[in-house]
């Protein structure tokens, strides 16, 4: 089942249901270009095996990156930018599947080091200790139409270079998901209050990327089940939002949720206490975060649905899709070490590995400390660290370091992350 071809709304084929999902890379230059780094760690990508690619973040704005690194597409392309675009589409399909670019803006959730005042729909900053987000600064309604601009005008000069799809993210608490949330969108003006004014700016970038691409051009939007933070964007207003989409031509939604004060697309819990959602949890094995969320989704949309985070085993993803819960499973970080996993389920493995269970930043003599939740979430974030730093190995170098600790990872992310802010024209 994992083998067999999606067609997708527009006419589009994925050759087959397994996709490497979008994971930060931080491999572009510091004007934003894409790097031969890029290049070969899309190409070991692309060679194994699965149907869809999803790049990490593609920047609108170079002023709301969610990480230093991110690929910037903020304006029309000169020769140099067109050429680097173009290799990097190429490397990506190279096996034959598709790759689409996920294009984003970070909003409030881009680093002080990066923007101290970014834009966001109000001036509602995050809730996170250590300082690392800046007060933002409530967009004007010439800000929000230089989104949609950007989103059209990005996904224009990406489908130009060879890309063969988009996806909008409007998740895990980036600008398109704080305007969803009630909690980041305090305005009183068309673009906050009820669920339609929250949502306009997502339909309206959907509407211009699809004037600007064309009816056949895959568009996907990932989208949030729910913040899990009360009072936030719940799954009753996720729901409706994907029956809009799907009004909307939008050819697939990938299911995810949380943001970086909830972060359940780690599995995590947050600052506070986790929002409870109204859907019954399902009997299947508990190593797919937002399936149940899916499944409760197909039963009131046609729309192609995917499913991303926590699934390793081959007998849950074929069950996913056999009961209709998702059309397309993505796998995201089996793929920063072994970069031919889709291959590996294709050909009968029955299960991928989960690194994150040997990994700690804490040596053995302080585990113990992983009791609390506070060294439990910085330990699983620096756990993140590792994998960026597998990403960076293979694009720079073709090779993983399995025996890497997280704290040198860590170390050397944070090093580079510097570099590149200090590198910036």
């Amino acid at each position: 089942m994992i083998a067999d071809s999606l067609t997708l709304p527009c006419g589009a084929v994925l050759p087959n249901r397994l996709c490497k999902a979008a994971m930060t890379e931080g491999l572009a230059t510091p004007e934003g270009r894409p790097t031969p780094a890029l290049n070969q760690l899309y190409g070991l990508w692309s060679d194994g095996g699965a149907g869809l690619l999803l790049s990490g973040n593609v920047q609108i704005d170079p002023d709301h990156l969610e990480r230093p690194g991110n690929v910037i597409v903020d304006r029309e392309p000169d020769a140099e930018m067109s050429a680097a675009l173009a290799r990097w589409a190429r490397e990506g399909t190279r096996g034959g599947n598709h790759f689409w670019a996920q294009i984003s803006h970070a909003g409030r959730q881009c680093q002080k080091m990066v923007n101290p005042h970014p834009k966001a729909p109000s001036d509602v900053k995050l809730g996170l200790p250590g300082g690392q987000f800046g007060q933002p600064v409530p967009m004007t309604t010439d800000d929000i139409q230089a989104v949609i601009d950007g989103f059209a005008r990005c996904a224009r000069i990406l489908k130009v270079a060879g890309f063969t799809g988009v996806q909008l993210h409007a998740a895990h608490g980036y600008l398109l998901s704080q305007f969803l949330s009630p909690r980041a969108n305090t305005r009183s003006d068309n673009y906050g209050g009820s669920l339609e004014n929250r949502a306009r700016l997502l339909l309206e970038s959907v509407a211009a990327v699809r004037a600007e691409v064309g009816v056949e051009f895959p568009i996907s939007v990932k989208l949030n089940s729910a913040d899990f933070q009360r009072g936030g964007f719940d799954f009753s207003e996720s729901l409706q939002v994907a029956r809009w989409l799907q009004n909307a031509s939008v050819d697939l939604i990938e299911i995810s949720g949380g943001t970086y004060e909830q972060p359940r697309l780690l599995n995590l819990d947050g600052v506070e206490p986790v929002a409870e959602q109204a859907i019954a949890p399902s009997t299947r094995a508990r190593e797919a975060y937002f399936v149940d969320f899916a499944q409760a989704m197909r039963k009131e949309l046609s729309i192609p649905l995917m499913v991303t985070g926590g699934l390793r085993r081959l007998d849950a993803m074929e069950e996913a899709l056999a009961s209709g819960s998702a059309d397309v499973i993505g796998i995201g970080r089996p793929m920063c070490v072994e970069t031919d996993a889709p291959r590996q389920l294709l050909n009968g493995c029955e299960s991928l590995p989960r690194f994150e269970d040997q990994l700690s930043l804490l040596p053995s003599w302080l585990k113990w400390l992983e009791h609390f939740k506070l060294f439990r979430t910085v330990g699983a974030f620096a756990t993140q660290y590792w994998y960026y730093e597998q990403i960076a190995l293979l694009g720079k170098t073709g090779h993983v370091a399995k025996d890497l600790s997280v704290f040198t990872a860590t170390q050397n992310q944070m090093a580079s992350a510097k570099a590149w802010v200090n590198a910036r024209p």
